[in-house]
């Protein structure tokens, strides 16, 4: 299950000033990279998607989601991976970024661990540019990639929730364009790790267990399907799949719903299977 939370924490002063202190590096100003072109949604959908859009939201750019759950194994990487392409696929730029500290893989699910030469140490650290991190999708120019770390590396000292936040800033201010939506893979747990992802988010899509009680807008149900280990395996996200999986659906339908601000309002039902009679052979 899926559900979709706004996170009013970037908006509290005294939060971020309770964080451990972090002086950015400047921004880098380089007209290295072309600007992406790709494709945006037709203006009919466009102004439609607009219209649905909640008010505190609309024409807010980019838009921060950071996809989180309490317990480590229970599918935040791969509803980021394939939320992510769904977004691209609608015409939408996206970055992903990786904030699981020596332990990432959405770039293996992504299938773009070969092409993960810098990270975002790196680029606080001076070691190279911010446009450099950034591994663009060859499928669609409009997903972009960022890992925080390397496998099996430390985060400097005083590396926060701060760090985010000028990342988010410094992504609003490249030359080829601010993303409009900016998806933050969250570390299992409720450690510092996942105060570092949250911070600079203002939307939370909330990976969980199907419960009455909770009370939360739904985003989306993902069935089960054989299909999603053989996607992780092969590093190709299940959105891209041909012919389309029941949970590759499931996830352009929430990514549908991210775009509209749209809760699900139904419930998968499973049918019955029908009854084969003698006729059935005939077409009866």
């Amino acid at each position: 299950m899926l559900s979709l939370k706004p996170l009013p924490l970037s908006h509290n002063p005294s939060f971020l000033h309770s964080l451990t202190p972090f002086t950015p590096p400047p921004f880098p100003r380089t007209q290295t990279l072309k600007p992406s072109k790709h494709a945006s949604p037709p203006s009919a959908i466009q102004s439609a998607l607009q219209w649905n859009r909640k008010p505190e939201l609309a024409g807010e750019t980019p838009r921060v989601v950071v996809i989180t759950s309490g317990k480590g194994g229970v599918g935040k990487t791969t509803t980021t991976a394939n939320i992510g392409i769904s977004l691209a696929r609608l015409g939408f730029s996206v970055v992903a970024v990786d904030c699981d500290v020596g332990l990432r893989n959405l770039d293996l699910l992504l299938g773009l661990e070969n092409r993960v030469n810098y990270t975002l140490v790196e680029v606080l650290n001076g070691d190279c540019r911010l446009d450099q991190a950034l591994v663009r999708d060859k499928r669609w120019s409009n997903f972009e990639l960022l890992c925080i770390s390397k496998p099996r590396s430390k985060l400097p000292l005083g590396f926060g929730g701060k760090a985010l936040v000028w990342l988010v800033d410094s992504l609003k201010q490249r030359p080829e364009g601010c993303p409009q939506f900016i998806l933050i893979d969250c570390p299992a747990g409720i450690d510092a790790g996942f105060i570092t992802a949250i911070t600079p988010a203002n939307e939370a899509v909330l990976v969980t267990t199907p419960d009455e009680m909770l009370g939360l807008a739904l985003l989306g149900a993902i069935p089960e399907d054989s299909e999603v280990i053989r996607s992780t395996n092969r590093g190709y996200p299940l959105v891209l799949n041909k012919p389309p999986t029941l949970a590759g659906l499931a996830f352009e339908q929430a990514a549908w719903r991210l775009v509209e601000q749209d809760s699900m309002q139904a419930v998968l039902v499973e049918e019955e299977p029908k009854r084969r009679g003698l006729f059935s052979f005939f077409g009866g």
